[in-house]
């Protein structure tokens, strides 16, 4: 059974959630969406560990690379505060980082996966030193990139939070953490908003019930369909002649498959790319300041021009990694969905089934956070599924005079007209970023 609180307008996504929660058996989820500023989302049913015990309004949950949305959206205030520029070398702000042949590596390159630098499997020997931000750091400054910096794009699944978090780090002089607090869940008020879980919140994180380092025996014909499923892709990439080694090298550090992601030292680390423990409330509002211009609720986190740059698609090839075109923004991936129009929305996902996006053509944003899934490393179909049931309910409102149109924020969909998305983004005015293909600005 659901709680918490459905605009009516939005109840067939209530219904599809309902239908996604596990049923008998432990799992739990968390959905929130929000439409022109308003919440007209917040429900959550499920469980929230294997002995069963309710999901709640304030549990929090680790996300995986759900928190690559996060990290970036922080990086972007920083840019937009005069901090850095998108095509400074990295090195001039963490000279360190120059070693190797990195000194031409930009800051554009690293949010949007250019850089070369996903092998984590041959820059660390066990999984467990992730946990460790300075010798992670290290390792990084030490690296050589697999590939001529922006040649090609790769998914850097893991590497990304220490090159973007320490980026943050040198820039402002403080930790990660604490900067995140300062500029993103201090000002618009999110309680579930963490990157390094503080001890006093750790009685508000679900439990990851799939979780396949933990060593609960009960669990164990689960891990084996798992392995399985895994050998079963591994084949299928194999008969595509795609390069499974660079799958594997950003995707599985030594030591990944026995290590417990339900353990307080994984939430409690900091690791920018893959262990942000969230609510759904939190990511959905944050990802409503972006849809909604980089203001919500009188509070402005970034400019209209900060967020204007931040959608453009800065590569839409097949990656080394991930053999998807993943239309990489800077620091977001585009949003698949079922049957709607999603080509100007941008988010992160991660493994697991959580994920966030916003929709600036639509103001419209959304997130759901779990503790039941596996799937690949952008989740599974359920984001995917909602994602569409969302669509289609925000667009059957309301809606504005011809008068206000998209001046701000918009477009809208008045019925009357019968305006339809494609009538909607010609009312955006396009920028076409260096050397980039652009699909919508706001105005």
């Amino acid at each position: 059974m659901l709680q918490g609180y459905v605009h009516p307008d939005f109840g067939k996504v209530a219904d599809m959630l309902s239908h996604q929660i596990p049923r008998n058996r432990p799992g739990g989820a968390a959905l929130t969406v929000y439409h022109k500023g308003q919440c007209v989302v917040d429900i959550w049913g499920g469980t929230r560990n294997r002995d069963g015990d309710a999901w709640r309004s304030d549990t929090l949950a680790i996300s995986f690379s759900t928190t690559k949305g996060v990290a970036s959206t922080l990086l972007h205030i920083l840019v937009d505060q005069g901090l850095l520029n998108y095509d400074d070398p990295v090195s001039k702000h963490w000279p360190e980082f120059g070693q190797k042949s990195k000194q031409p590596i930009t800051v554009r390159q690293l949010l949007c996966h250019e850089a070369g630098l996903y092998h984590i499997r041959d820059m660390i020997d066990d999984a467990e030193q992730m946990l460790d931000w300075n010798f992670m750091v290290g390792a990084i400054e030490r690296a050589k990139p697999i590939h001529t910096p922006g040649a090609t794009n790769g998914y850097h699944a893991l590497t990304f939070g220490w090159l973007i978090g320490e980026l943050v780090q040198r820039v402002t002089g403080k930790t990660f953490a604490h900067v995140l607090q300062e500029k993103l869940a201090g000002p618009l008020e999110l309680d579930g908003l963490f990157v390094g879980l503080p001890d006093n919140q750790a009685p508000r994180r679900a439990e990851l019930v799939n979780s396949i380092g933990n060593g609960d025996t009960r669990f164990q014909a689960e891990r084996h369909l798992q392995k399985l499923l895994l050998r079963a892709v591994t084949q299928g990439l194999k008969i595509a002649r795609i390069d499974l080694d660079k799958t594997i090298s950003a995707l599985v550090p030594r030591g990944a498959l026995y290590m417990d992601f339900n353990h307080p030292d994984f939430a409690s680390a900091c690791i920018p790319s893959a262990n942000g423990v969230f609510t759904a409330r939190s990511l959905a509002k944050l990802y409503a300041m972006l849809a909604n211009g980089g203001e919500l609720n009188g509070v402005r986190i970034l400019s209209r021009d900060g967020v204007n740059r931040i959608m453009q698609i800065q590569n839409r090839t097949l990656g080394d990694v991930i053999p998807v075109p993943m239309h990489w923004r800077l620091g977001y991936h585009r949003v698949l969905a079922l049957g709607v129009a999603t080509e100007h929305s941008f988010g992160h996902f991660g493994f697991g089934g959580s994920g966030a996006w916003a929709d600036p053509v639509r103001n419209l944003s959304a997130a759901m956070t779990l503790n039941s899934g596996i799937g690949t490393p952008f989740g599974d179909t359920r984001m995917v599924q909602i994602t569409g049931t969302i669509v289609r309910c925000a667009e059957k409102r309301y809606v504005i005079s011809d008068v206000e149109e998209v001046r701000g924020i918009g477009p809208f969909f008045p019925r009357e007209r019968r305006t339809t998305y494609d009538t909607a983004k010609k009312l955006v005015t396009g920028v076409l970023p260096r050397r980039r293909s652009n699909d919508v600005s706001i105005a």
